[in-house]
Formats: structure tokens, sequence, C-alpha cells
């Protein structure tokens, strides 16, 4: 019955025709579409996909020791109260604590940097910053001093908000330079700047980061950036997320509370400070999230996930996470990955 009805209707209708004509299309544009690597349904994609598609690049990086680290006490802080912070240095440092630090004043401070002075002295930020900031306060830090120091604006100024939104200053930015003359010309990264965010009476959201940036004694400016961790691999951690880089190296930051050892890399600067630096080195609870065998040690770009491990990483387009394309990744090894 249905094969009369075939044959009727190809004798008797243009339709026919017209619906053979259309699914041809249909079926030739996605294979070509899928070729060139452009999303089709999974039932039009070729079972052997996963062999034509093309490895992903790998982004080439070049390995430095950073001598700072800093950590914020996620606990009560306030423009009132002050704020707890935790550097962790290599060397002896000064930690400068900028309060009400006029946003404009900042962003001439770091072309300053790149362009005319070097900025690798507490009186250099000083005078940089042409005091358009409201409280300044400095702590000498030791190479093994591990304890908070507690920053906040002197009560007799009575200050309490930093003005309505939107805001022409940050409420802290925090400094850290190395002591010692010696010391500065043994390291390519000379400073360390952080922008902090405290909540006030106007605006209560809770203390963060915002951004974080490396200055080296070559006038560079990098921009720390978050790697992201699947949910089984310890989190995330690095609270920048802006794209701010002068030139075409990036660092892949992963602290250590007695080293820190960022990897530089062209392009943009990432950063993981990771609660169980342990685990990683272990090849604990790191799994890649493809194979669920492998460690994870591949970090794909633009998106930063941290998830697959080098043999999977080349099947895939796409992240297995946020399904965001991959156009690079950069290998994330046991001796850069260690704790905040």
């Amino acid at each position: 019955m249905a094969a009369v009805f075939l044959v009727t209707l190809y004798e008797y209708s243009p339709l026919f025709y017209i619906s053979v004509v259309s699914l041809c299309f249909v079926v030739t544009a996605a294979m070509v579409l899928g070729w060139f690597g452009f999303d089709v349904p999974v039932i039009l994609r070729s079972s052997d996909e996963a062999e034509s598609i093309l490895p992903t690049p790998e982004k080439q990086m070049v390995q430095v020791t950073n001598p700072f680290a800093l950590e914020m006490t996620y606990g009560l802080a306030s423009v009132t109260d002050g704020v707890s912070l935790r550097p962790c240095c290599l060397e002896p440092c000064v930690l400068s604590c900028f309060w009400g630090c006029e946003v404009s004043a900042l962003q001439a401070a770091l072309q300053v940097h790149q362009h005319r002075l070097r900025l690798s002295t507490p009186q250099h930020f000083q005078e940089a910053l042409h005091l358009r900031y409201h409280h300044c306060q400095s702590f000498p830090i030791g190479s093994a001093d591990r304890d908070e120091r507690h920053t906040q604006i002197p009560a007799e100024q009575g200050i309490t908000d930093l003005g309505p939104l939107p805001r022409e200053c940050y409420p802290l930015v925090a400094v850290l330079t190395l002591a010692e003359p010696e010391a500065r010309d043994a390291y390519n990264i000379v400073a360390s700047v952080t922008v902090i965010h405290v909540p006030d009476d106007i605006y209560s959201l809770s203390a963060r980061v915002l951004f974080q940036y490396l200055l080296t004694s070559q006038g560079n400016m990098y921009d720390l950036k978050p790697l992201f961790m699947s949910a089984g691999s310890g989190g995330l951690s690095g609270p920048s997320d802006s794209e701010q880089s002068t030139q075409t190296s990036e660092p892949n930051e992963e602290t250590n509370r007695v080293e820190q050892n960022p990897v530089l890399e062209e392009g943009e600067k990432e950063r993981e400070g990771n609660e169980e630096g342990e685990d990683w080195s272990e090849g604990r609870g790191r799994d890649c999230v493809v194979c669920q065998n492998a460690e994870v040690n591949r970090v794909l770009l633009p998106c930063r996930h941290a998830c697959v491990c080098d043999s999977c990483v080349s099947r895939f387009q796409h992240c297995p996470i946020c399904r965001a394309f991959v156009l690079e990744s950069f290998t994330l090894t046991q001796t850069s990955a260690t704790e905040q």
C-alpha cells in the first residue's frame, strides 16, 4: 500500500521532487558545515568526526618566579572597621595600603610605570598617585612572615563611605614591593597591585579582590586571572577577571604558602590559587572530566577551564564544561600547581 502511494505521489505531485531536493540540500549543507567545524545536529554528524578535528593549538609559556602573594581574610570587613590581609613573600617586602585611591590616579600611575618611571618602591607609588587617596598605611613584611596585617582608615577622618555609585575611587589598593634593592635586581616582577572592594554604609557588597596586576622591571603589566576547576577538583580561586594586558605574555599563577611560581604565556594572564594543592600533586580528586582517569593538566582558552588531560584535549573543539569554542590551550604542570 505504501509503495502504491509513493508511486502515485511520484507521478502526479511536484511536491515529491521538491521534498527530495530539499532533503538532499539539508543533508549536504549539514555535512559541509560540520566539516568546517560549525555546530550541526547530532543526528547529522559523522561517526568519525573526532578523527577529523584539528588539534588544539598549544600556547607557548615561559616560567618565571613571582615573589609576591596576598591573601584577603574573608571575615568581617568594612570601610570603618578595616580589612585583614595576609601577605606571603619570598623576600622582605613592604605592604602599602592606599584607602580611597582615585580610579584615574591608579590608571595614570600604571601608565607611568609602562612609559616612564618604574614603580618598584612605595615612594614611587606615592609620587605617581599624587596623594589622590584618603589614607596610606605601610607594613614591613619579612620573607618568613605569615601574620595578618589589619589596615583601616583612622576614625578621626570620619569616613564611613566612599560616595554614591558609580564611584570615582577604589576602596582599597594594596601594593607589595620588594624592600631590598638587591632583590629588585634579582626578580623580573618588582611589584604587585591588588584592587580590593570593601563594603561601606552605601554599598554593602562583601569584600573581594577586583583586580590584581603584576609589574615587571621592563615596564610591563600583567593582569592575573582565575583558572576555573571542575566541581570535583577543588573549586576555583582568584577573583580577578579583567582583561588588561600590555604585552604578549601571560602568567598562569598557582601560589604556595611558602613559594609562588607563576607561568607567563602570550596574550593574557591566568591565575589559580588552590586550597587543595596537595591533592593536585598527589593526583587525588583531579580527574579529567572526559575520561575520568588521567589527571587534569590542560587549561582551555579563552574560557580558562582546567578540566581535561593531554589525551582528551585534542578530541574537542568546544569546552566540555561551558561549550565555549576552544582557541588554544596550555599545559598545567605539577611543578607549578601549588597552594595559596
